[in-house]
């Protein structure tokens, strides 16, 4: 191998290793190559992982400080002290706000009129201190308003954990349902969630 060529490979984005494996399905059988780069857990997929971003870096960092520039034009055209149009559901008008410095919204209900004390139900900066992802979504109040159920993904793989608020006391309860959808409804009988599992084999 001549100057020339090392060069040139050095030049190439990683690859990954091709380790075969048959999946059968419905009688038939699908050759992957690259199932193994399903388990985040190998420290040979997170080898390559980290050789494909190094890779990314060396190519991309002569953009860095055009980068700077793109990410701070577009903030400055957000307005970060914002808030939502609030809508009136069940005797409580919901509100979602953003403040200015903050990286996650603040939601938060007003009982039967627009001027009445402001409660907050979910200060998403204060819960996401400790996770270095965080997503909030999908919060639903049970029917007789004394409970918020919320689903929460800490790791970026659209795998939700289901948990309980009680909005009388403020208290985050225990009970929780892991691997789920996100998406969920309450029974009338302000007890019972429906919900979807998401299934491990096919996420």
């Amino acid at each position: 191998m001549n100057k020339n060529e090392i060069k040139l490979k050095k030049n190439y984005p990683p690859s990954p290793k091709k380790k075969p494996k048959n999946l059968k399905k419905f009688d038939s059988i699908r050759v992957d190559n690259y199932y193994w780069l399903k388990n985040r857990n190998d420290p040979d997929v997170i080898k390559y992982l980290e050789k494909e971003n190094d890779y990314y870096d060396k190519k991309t960092s002569h953009t860095k400080e055009f980068q700077d520039k793109i990410f701070k034009e577009i903030k400055n055209r957000i307005k970060e002290d914002d808030k939502s149009v609030p809508y009136f559901l069940n005797g409580y008008w919901y509100i979602t706000k953003f403040k200015k410095d903050k990286d996650y919204p603040i939601y938060v209900r007003k009982k039967e009129t627009l001027d009445s004390k402001e409660q907050i139900l979910f200060d998403c900066n204060f819960l996401a201190k400790n996770y270095n992802f965080f997503n909030l979504s999908n919060i639903k109040i049970s029917p007789d308003n004394k409970l918020a159920a919320y689903s929460i993904d800490t790791v970026s793989r659209r795998l939700y954990t289901i948990k309980i608020k009680n909005l009388e006391t403020g208290e985050f309860l225990n009970d929780c349902i892991d691997n789920t959808s996100g998406n969920f409804a309450w029974g009338n009988d302000n007890t019972t969630l429906f919900y979807t599992n998401r299934d491990s084999e096919t996420l």
